[in-house]
């Protein structure tokens, strides 16, 4: 992993966290020193992250990018062509999550921004290891998806419509 690639890591994770990360926990989550840490988290800050340094850790305030959730619909075999469409045009598949009839709201983290990612979940679900959520509402699933401006989601958007993948919202 280079350092582009571990500061975009470093960010998802600490999205993802609800309280301060210490940076101690981070260099070894990352496998990389300390000294690198604060290195990687002034980039962050440089690139319009809002990193705040507690005496607790690290705790991202939030994020420049911009979301939106997409409603899809396909056959298993088609993942990997929507998970690429996404990564492939800058996106990054946050999660995916279901409307299921009895326990409501069932979620996942993906984190999902590059072909190698695509490639490591796909690994997992062929695996046998465990089986996509769209399975159990026939397909219908949602991802939240992030990209650097709001140009990118609409190229993103207007590529998964062309594959037929997004459903209207009800």
């Amino acid at each position: 992993m280079n350092a582009e690639e571990r500061r975009k890591e470093i960010a998802l994770f600490l999205l993802s966290q609800n309280k301060p990360v210490p940076g101690a926990m981070l260099a070894e989550q990352f496998k990389v020193s300390r000294q690198i840490i604060v290195q990687d988290v002034s980039s962050l800050k440089d690139s319009g992250y809002e990193v705040l340094s507690t005496h607790y850790g690290y705790l991202l305030k939030q994020s420049p990018y911009v979301e939106k959730v997409f409603k899809f619909k396909h056959e298993k075999e088609q993942t990997e062509d929507e998970l690429t469409t996404v990564v492939d045009l800058g996106g990054i598949v946050v999660d995916v999550f279901v409307w299921h009839k009895v326990y409501g709201k069932v979620r996942a983290e993906l984190n999902i921004y590059s072909k190698y990612h695509v490639k490591k979940f796909m690994d997992g679900v062929r695996s046998g290891k465990s089986t996509e959520l769209m399975d159990i509402t026939g397909g219908y699933h949602y991802h939240t998806v992030r990209a650097e401006s709001k140009e990118i989601l609409d190229l993103i958007e207007k590529e998964l419509n062309k594959k037929g993948f997004i459903m209207p919202e009800d």
